[in-house]
């Protein structure tokens, strides 16, 4: 059975409360049994730190003894006690010898019997074919074999996979491969960047951090295969690098290494900053990559109807592309963390991200993956963030009794609280009659009892009065949302297209029923559940842990719909697992209520306890439908 610690850890970590062990088996598809075994390991490997409580609440994360523990600050003098950790510390020995392992000495070691750690090499040796290196046996001595790219793409899968469930950091990269100090390198190597004029990626460098551990500690044991040394590239920043690398770590690395480290900081980790008026736009190769850049945003515009238009940002956005391509054909992966956050607080972003990469795919024939597609969010989210302007602005109206400038002094502290405050006027009077007043919230020195949109504050307000006034602002924007929610949302729903436990294994399955009853309904075409599935193959779309919306990214449906299927036990969606499934179906006609439609039903979903509420309470489509409203009105 797999080991789903992290996953569990990741669960409590969301639910920031007490999380029932039922509801944690629904999610990683275990009985309650094996979450109190994951506990217990959990627990044994955190030694005198409380990371998770138990109590018959279910199970709660303690966040502070989590960080310490995620970072490293633990007890570390403990054998690995896992398969995973004894994997993960048999991978990088077996790189750093030639003759070979004795599994005897190794099992002894690791404190395990020999067949403990046969059963672990098992698991290397699968790991390691899939990176190109085969695990070879002589006797009871077992080493790596294999080009010097495949062995460092397999230690670098390693530390990506335990760095991905928070468990190894710099630190243990160092003792590892017993180089010096990682920290002081990566501030001096954002330095040498920045001051060469590229923009850096700190989620890139990480990896590159692991690459440069590798190549000092194989350069040192004069383990460096000759295949490496034809490495090309970065010859603009390679001597430079050179004098880093010896400062740091006292070793002159051989002029392939130096080569291949630096294209990859100038492919993972630097994106060459470019003005609309460089000199750098002469080049025929870079024109026609912004070429190509405008003309997929151009189209991102006109199926999503957003603004788009910007030439610093198309810049940016086609030299990040361009070093995606290279990635991409060299076969990297940059680890994004914010991938997963992106997906279930942005959906729009991550949806115009999706429908970009794959018009980037089918561009230049290569395969966009999801942490790649979280990069092209941050800077799709970046630019929109820049030029959009608050759809959910809150009008004020303040009423102080006139008396010289407090009026004028209270208006300014109200409007200093943020932009998505609209002070629409000032009424001095005493005997205003506020009933009358249509400004969504009204601000007030006048002490009374008044209905939930007034906010009584002092003359001078203090800080109190202030979140007082923010608080109230975040109630009616949110209520304002919810009412679009129910206004909205709930007509695109039929109760012809409503499933409640269906007999389905997967994502697949689940959207060929419900295409297949949208279909008979008129609203959509075999073609359209055709393209659902394929958007599916760009990257899952559950985007939360209660919920996928599969759809196509085309807008061809006749008509604007949404098919439901609700499973009291959570189906497998990807790397997730799902209680409701909202098959979208969007007309052309329906592209401007897209936006609103889609965000709308993941911000209802993200409610984990309400939804659970909601699945308790959904037998039959009316019952389903009442449960909605009350979760949108909550």
């Amino acid at each position: 059975m797999a080991d789903k610690t992290p996953q569990l850890l990741e669960h409590l970590a969301a639910a920031g409360g007490w999380v029932p062990a039922a509801e944690l088996a629904d999610r990683l598809g275990v009985s309650t049994r094996t979450i109190r075994s994951y506990v217990t390991a959990i627990k044994a490997a955190a030694g005198t730190l409380d990371v998770v409580s138990s109590s018959t609440s279910g199970y709660r994360l303690n966040r502070d003894a989590y960080l310490e523990y995620a970072s490293g600050v633990r007890e570390t003098t403990a054998p690995p006690a896992t398969p995973r950790e004894r994997v993960a510390f048999l991978v990088p020995k077996l790189t750093q010898t030639e003759s070979g392992l004795d599994v005897h000495e190794l099992a002894a070691e690791l404190f395990v019997s020999a067949s403990t750690v046969e059963a672990d090499l098992r698991r290397v040796r699968s790991l390691a074919r899939e990176a190109g290196v085969e695990l070879v046996r002589h006797g009871d001595l077992v080493r790596l074999e294999g080009r010097e790219d495949a062995l460092r793409r397999l230690i670098s899968r390693i530390f990506r996979e335990e760095t991905a469930r928070g468990l190894f950091d710099l630190r243990q990269v160092q003792d590892a491969f017993s180089v010096g100090d990682l920290s002081a390198f990566k501030t001096d190597v954002i330095a040498l960047l920045e001051a060469s004029g590229y923009a850096v990626n700190e989620f890139g460098l990480d990896g590159v951090l692991v690459h440069t551990a590798i190549a000092v500690e194989r350069s040192r044991r004069r383990l460096i295969r000759s295949d490496d040394d034809d490495a090309a590239g970065g010859g603009e920043l390679r001597e430079a690098l050179a004098s880093v690398v010896e400062r740091h770590f006292h070793e002159s690395l051989p002029p392939g290494e130096l080569a291949a480290l630096a294209a990859l900081l100038l492919t993972r980790v630097g994106t060459r900053q470019v003005s609309p008026d460089t000199d750098l736009l002469d080049s025929p190769d870079l024109a026609a990559d912004v070429a190509v850049v405008r003309r997929l945003l151009q189209r991102a515009e006109r199926e999503y109807l957003v603004e788009l238009s910007d030439d610093e940002f198309l810049l940016r956005l086609t030299m990040h592309v361009r070093n995606l391509v290279v990635r991409a054909r060299a076969g990297g992966v940059t680890h994004n963390p914010l991938t997963r956050s992106i997906k279930t607080s942005y959906p729009l972003t991550y949806e115009l991200a999706v429908y970009l990469a794959s018009e980037i795919q089918r561009e230049y024939g290569i395969t966009v993956r999801d942490d790649e597609i979280g990069f092209l969010a941050l800077h799709i989210g970046s630019h929109l963030e820049r030029h959009s302007r608050s759809t959910d602005e809150v009008t004020v109206t303040v009423v102080a009794p006139g008396y010289h400038d407090l009026g004028a002094v209270l208006r300014e502290r109200i409007e200093s609280i943020g932009s998505e405050l609209r002070v629409e006027r000032l009424v001095s009077r005493t005997d205003a009659d506020l009933e009358s007043i249509d400004s969504a919230l009204i601000v007030t020195t006048l002490p009374g009892t008044y209905p939930d949109r007034v906010v009584v504050v002092r003359p001078f307000p203090t800080p109190a009065d202030l979140d007082q006034v923010r608080a109230a602002a975040a109630r009616i924007r949110r209520h304002t949302r919810r009412s679009r929610i129910r206004d909205e949302l709930l007509l695109y729903f039929d109760e012809r297209a409503f499933f409640h436990n269906p007999q389905v294994e997967d994502e697949g399955d689940t959207i060929r029923l419900l295409g297949r009853r949208m279909i008979e309904l008129g609203y959509i075409d075999e073609q359209y559940v055709a393209a659902t599935l394929e958007r599916e193959s760009l990257s899952s779309t559950a985007f939360t842990e209660s919920l996928a919306v599969p759809h196509a990214m085309a807008m061809t449906a006749r008509r604007t719909a949404i098919a439901l299927a609700v499973n009291d036990e959570p189906i497998p969606w990807g790397d997730a697992r799902v209680n409701v499934v909202a098959l979208i179906a969007f007309s052309a006609d329906g592209r401007a209520g897209f936006q609103t439609v889609f965000e709308q039903i993941v911000e209802v979903f993200s409610d984990r306890v309400g939804v659970q509420a909601l699945l308790q309470d959904a037998a039959d489509f009316p019952a389903f439908i009442e449960s909605l409203a009350r979760l949108i009105d909550a």
